[in-house]
C-alpha cells in the first residue's frame, strides 16, 4: 500500500483529495490547521499542525511503520477569494513561503519519491479580452497581478530547485478557480461561485445581488471532481521540470456565472455595480500540457453549478434556521 500526505487536507480542495486517495487505496495521513469543516476526513490519520513549524514538517513526514510517504501533496496554503488575497498580503506571503520552504526542503532531506505543490494561475499577468492563450512558459517575464501570484511563484522556483538537487520527482499544477459542494461559502475567503451561489439564494425571486465591478471580468471555472483528477494525472506523470495548468476552456465573465447561477435556483436575479476588488480583466490558458496526460475535463460549468447551488442554498437554509429564535 502506498503512503500519501496531504498537506491542508482541511481544506476544500485537500479533503476532495483525500477522498480519491482512499478511493484508490493508499494510506492517507492528512495535515492541517484545522480538520474539514463540512464532514469528518476521510484519512486514515489526521494530524493539527502548522506547518510554519518545520518540526511540525519533520513530524507529518515521519509515517507510521517508519520512513518517508512516497506522496506528498502539498496544499497548506494562506489563500481565499479575491477580497482575502486583496487585503492579506502580508500574511499571505509570510504564511505561505514559510510552510512551502519548510515542506519541500524536508521532504528532500527525507527520500519523498514525488511531491505535488498547488500553484495558481495568478503567477501570470494581467490580462484582456480576447488575448491569445498563454502557456505555462508565458509566466516569464514575471508581473503577476498580486502578491499571492509572487508567493506561488517563488514557491515554484523553489520546489524545482530541492528537485535537482535531490532527484525528488516535483509536479506543479496551477490551478483555475475550483468550486464545488463543501467549499467556503461565506467570512470574507470564499471564491465568486459559493459567493454569488450565496446571494443568489438570499435573494428573492426577482431580487437584486450585489457584485464587485461590472460584472465583465472574464474568469474560468473548475469544478472540484475535475480538479482532483488532474492533481492524481499530473501527479503520476512525467512531466518534470514544468508547472501544468489545470482548468477548462469554458470562459465566462462575472455577470454570465451569474445568470448560470440563478437559472439553477429557478429564478430571476439582476446584479447591482459597486466597487470593490476585482483583479485582472482577463484570464485564457492553454491545457495542452495537462490534456499530455489523458485528463480532460468531464463537467461543463453549468453542468457543476447544478451540483453547487443546491449545497449553498442548503447551507443557507441551515443558517437561517439557526439564527431564528
Amino acid at each position: 500500500m502506498q503512503r500519501a500526505l496531504v498537506c491542508g487536507a482541511g481544506g476544500f480542495i485537500g479533503s476532495h483529495l483525500v477522498r480519491a486517495l482512499k478511493r484508490e487505496g493508499y494510506f492517507v495521513r492528512g495535515v492541517d490547521v484545522k480538520t474539514p469543516e463540512f464532514s469528518p476526513s476521510a484519512a486514515d490519520e489526521f494530524l493539527l499542525l502548522d506547518l510554519r513549524d518545520a518540526a511540525n514538517c519533520a513530524r507529518a513526514l515521519e509515517m507510521p511503520g517508519g520512513g518517508a510517504p512516497e506522496k506528498v501533496f502539498q496544499l497548506a496554503a494562506e489563500m481565499g477569494g479575491m477580497g482575502f488575497i486583496s487585503s492579506a498580503s502580508s500574511r499571505i506571503m509570510h504564511d505561505s513561503v514559510l510552510i512551502n520552504a519548510n515542506m519541500c526542503h524536508e521532504a528532500a532531506r527525507r527520500g519523498v519519491g514525488r511531491y505535488f505543490f498547488s500553484s495558481s494561475v495568478c503567477v501570470y499577468r494581467d490580462m484582456q479580452p480576447g488575448e491569445p492563450a498563454l502557456c505555462e512558459d508565458d509566466a516569464y517575464p514575471a508581473m503577476p497581478d498580486n502578491d499571492y501570484g509572487w508567493e506561488k511563484l517563488y514557491s515554484e522556483r523553489m520546489a524545482f530547485a530541492h528537485a535537482r538537487e535531490s532527484g525528488m520527482k516535483v509536479r506543479i499544477a496551477r490551478f483555475q478557480n475550483c468550486y464545488g459542494p463543501e467549499g467556503t461559502w461565506r467570512g470574507g475567503r470564499e471564491k465568486a461561485p459559493a459567493a454569488l451561489s450565496r446571494k443568489v439564494a438570499e435573494a428573492p425571486d426577482g431580487g437584486v445581488v450585489e457584485i464587485w465591478g461590472d460584472g465583465l471580468a472574464v474568469r474560468n471555472f473548475i469544478y472540484i471532481d475535475d480538479l482532483v483528477r488532474g492533481i492524481l494525472a499530473l501527479t503520476d506523470s512525467d512531466l518534470d521540470f514544468s508547472p501544468a495548468n489545470i482548468g477548462t476552456e469554458e470562459y465566462v465573465t462575472v455577470r454570465q456565472l451569474l445568470e448560470t447561477i440563478a437559472e439553477a435556483a429557478g429564478k430571476t436575479i439582476s446584479f447591482r455595480s459597486i466597487p470593490g476588488p476585482v483583479g485582472v480583466a482577463s484570464r485564457n490558458f492553454s491545457t495542452a500540457r495537462i490534456r499530455s496526460t489523458g485528463w480532460k475535463p468531464v463537467f461543463s460549468l453549468r453542468e457543476g453549478i447544478a451540483r453547487t447551488y443546491p449545497w449553498v442554498a442548503e447551507q443557507v437554509a441551515l443558517n437561517n434556521k439557526q439564527k431564528t429564535p
